[in-house]
């Protein structure tokens, strides 16, 4: 009986033990409440710590690098054209005790931020031109593409003054002084993505299909070019084939004429009656046929070697 007693008293103090007890770790830092109240400096070493149970509350918050998203919205730039921002912050907690007396929660810290940095980025982006906040410098493109180099000389994008990286440093400048009254330090802000309006970017696509097809012409156009040329040097070359071929034939014909006029020529000289004979035939198979009529005298020369032709009987 007296075993069971004993033991009822060191439970209770175990479970009192238990709840005033309570451990820190690298990535926490607590505020200690009494009544809702917090009291004392926050707790931001590791370790175990103690507090009155029941009474006093940890209140824990995180001390690493914290994210905040915020919502894309639709931003007009100087020179009134309408883009998408969506940027995104890094956070983090230095004062736990002032974060938890003005925004109390993690969730009330990043309602803080929305009402910070959105407008900041819409201020900041709404007072230059879009080509301040889509490049950081005047480099040269290097997105080289072939056909495109003389459209690209002939739309200037203009000169950089300020860029991207400039203006995101004034958002992060413009917004640390406000957020440092909720305990908060603002580590980064950057811009996640840039985009036209649907209205913006249909005539951007427009824009880049007349460009495209302005190339494609050009490359019509110097390949006709090309084909004509081509076309014009085979029209050239095959007159100059037909007329060299012509010239040589010409040349083995009259070559040809000229060692037949005197094989014949050397012929007919031994025989200068069968030559006549053999040129009178010619004449005859040239200048009569079945339809030819001829009226000549006895005496003609034209007939003479059919004046003795007599056909002889079998």
């Amino acid at each position: 009986m007296k075993f069971k007693i004993l033991i009822i008293p060191i439970v209770l103090l175990l479970i009192i033990l238990y709840s005033a007890a309570y451990t820190i770790d690298e990535t926490e830092q607590v505020v200690i409440t009494q009544f809702g109240e917090s009291i004392g400096e926050p707790k931001t070493e590791p370790g175990l710590y103690f507090k009155i149970p029941i009474i006093q509350n940890a209140n824990v918050f995180p001390k690493n690098l914290l994210e905040w998203d915020g919502d894309a919205g639709q931003v007009p730039t100087r020179d009134k054209t309408f883009i998408y921002v969506d940027t995104f912050a890094r956070w983090r907690i230095v004062d736990a005790l002032k974060f938890f007396e003005t925004v109390n929660s993690v969730i009330g810290g990043m309602a803080r931020l929305d009402d910070i940095i959105d407008p900041a980025v819409r201020n900041l982006i709404t007072s230059y031109p879009l080509l301040e906040t889509v490049r950081n410098s005047n480099r040269e493109l290097d997105t080289f593409e072939v056909g495109v180099g003389h459209v690209q000389d002939e739309r200037h994008l203009g000169t950089v003054k300020t860029g991207r990286s400039l203006i995101i440093k004034k958002v992060l400048e413009q917004a640390q002084p406000k957020v440092t009254d909720f305990g908060i330090e603002l580590v980064d802000v950057q811009i996640k993505r840039l985009n036209y309006v649907e209205q913006v970017r249909n005539s951007v696509y427009q824009r880049m299909i007349a460009e495209r097809k302005q190339i494609a012409e050009k490359f019509r156009s110097e390949g006709q070019g090309e084909a004509r040329k081509i076309e014009g040097n085979q029209e050239k070359d095959l007159k100059r084939i037909r007329s060299e071929a012509y010239r040589e034939a010409q040349e083995i014909m009259g070559k040809a004429d000229a060692k037949s006029t005197a094989i014949y020529a050397k012929a007919y000289n031994r025989d200068p009656l069968f030559y006549s004979f053999l040129k009178s035939l010619e004449v005859y198979e040239k200048a009569v046929d079945k339809k030819t009529s001829l009226i000549l005298s006895t005496d003609s020369d034209f007939l003479r070697y059919f004046k003795d032709y007599k056909i002889e009987n079998e």
